[in-house]
C-alpha cells in the first residue's frame, strides 16, 4: 500500500502484537481524514491501549470527487478497515469549514446559521453534522460532502458510527493536557499546512483558532499575533507544541528563536502504548489519539 501510484503512500504503520482480527468486537476504530492526508488507529476498549497506526499522505488532488475516489481505493485495498463489526467508529473530518458555538447557545435549527458565519455552504453538495461533547461547553457544527457522508454511513451501517471533526478532538486533547496544571500556556498544534492555536483558563476554553499556513514565517506571525491579543509575553509565556514539527528541525530552530519557552506535549494519559511507538515522538498525532477522548452526545 505504499505506491504513489495509487494515489496516497503509507508513511508509518505499527501493529501491535496484540492486535487480533478476531477481537474487533471489542475494539474502537478512529480514523481522520483531510485532503493532504489519513490516519487510522485501533484501541482496544478492555485496556485503552493502542494496537494499530497508519499515517498516509495522500496524493495532489483537484477536486473532492478524486479524494473520495482515492479514500475508496485505499479502503478498498486495506485488511480491515471495511470490517463491520467494531464495537464503534469514529471518523474525524479535517476542513475549514467549521464553528464551535458556546453550548448554552446552541440552537440545532440554526446549525446551517451558524457555520454560514465561517464557511460558504452548498447546501446541494454538503450536510451540516453537529459534534455535542458531554464535557465542553461547546457544540461543533462542521460540513462533510454528502457523498462523503452517505459512503461512510454505508460502510458502517452495522455499527456505532460517529462523525466529529478534527477541532472538538484537538479541544478535548488540549483541555485533558491542561486538567492538571495550574500554569497557562499557549497550546499550539502544527498541522500538515494548518497551525491550532488554543489557550485554556481555569479548565475552560478561552480562545481556539486555525490558520493556513503557506510558508514558514506564517507560523511566527500567527502566533505573535495571538500572544499579543492574549497580553501574553514571547520571552517567558510557555508554550506547548505538539505536531508536524521534529525536536532537531530547523523549523523548530527556528522558530524557538522567536517564542523562547517551549516545551513539547505528551500523549492523552488515558491511553497506553506498547513499546513500538517509540519510534514515533510523544508530541506528533495529538489530534488522533484525541477523537478517543470525545464520548458524542447526540
Amino acid at each position: 500500500m505504499q505506491s504513489t501510484a495509487q494515489g496516497f503512500k503509507l508513511i508509518k504503520k505499527i501493529k501491535d502484537d496484540r492486535f487480533d482480527e478476531e477481537n474487533l468486537h471489542q475494539y474502537h476504530l478512529l480514523v481522520q481524514l483531510g485532503v493532504r492526508d489519513f490516519q487510522v488507529a485501533v484501541i482496544d476498549s478492555t485496556d485503552n491501549r493502542i494496537l494499530f497506526f497508519e499515517d498516509y499522505v495522500l496524493g495532489d488532488l483537484n477536486s473532492h470527487e478524486e479524494l473520495l475516489a482515492q479514500i475508496k481505493v485505499l479502503f478498498d485495498s486495506h485488511p480491515v478497515l471495511q470490517a463491520g463489526f467494531w464495537k464503534d467508529v469514529r471518523v474525524s473530518i479535517k476542513n475549514t469549514k467549521f464553528v464551535q458555538v458556546p453550548a448554552p447557545l446552541f440552537v440545532a435549527e440554526a446549525a446551517a446559521e451558524y457555520l454560514q458565519f465561517n464557511a460558504h455552504l452548498d447546501s446541494t453538495r454538503e450536510d451540516i453534522l453537529i459534534c455535542k461533547q458531554a464535557s465542553l461547553l461547546v457544540t461543533t457544527v462542521f460540513a462533510i460532502q454528502k457523498d462523503l457522508h452517505a459512503w461512510l454511513l454505508e460502510l458502517y451501517k452495522n455499527t456505532h458510527l460517529y462523525i466529529v471533526h478534527q477541532s472538538a478532538a484537538l479541544i478535548e486533547g488540549v483541555l485533558e493536557a491542561a486538567k492538571n496544571s495550574t500554569r497557562k500556556p499557549l497550546y499550539i498544534y502544527v498541522d500538515r499546512f494548518k497551525l491550532h492555536i488554543l489557550y485554556v483558563e481555569q479548565g475552560k476554553l478561552i480562545y481556539y483558532n486555525q490558520f493556513l499556513i503557506k510558508q514558514f514565517s506564517d507560523y511566527v506571525k500567527y502566533i505573535m499575533l495571538v500572544l499579543k491579543s492574549l497580553a501574553m509575553d514571547q520571552n517567558t509565556s510557555e508554550v506547548i507544541l505538539w505536531g508536524y514539527i521534529g525536536k532537531n528541525s530547523p523549523h523548530y530552530q527556528e522558530f524557538i528563536k522567536y517564542v523562547r519557552n517551549v516545551k513539547f506535549g505528551g500523549r492523552p494519559s488515558v491511553l497506553t502504548f506498547g513499546y513500538l511507538f517509540d519510534e514515533v515522538q510523544e508530541h506528533h498525532f495529538l489530534d488522533l489519539y484525541s477523537i478517543h477522548l470525545l464520548h458524542p452526545v447526540p
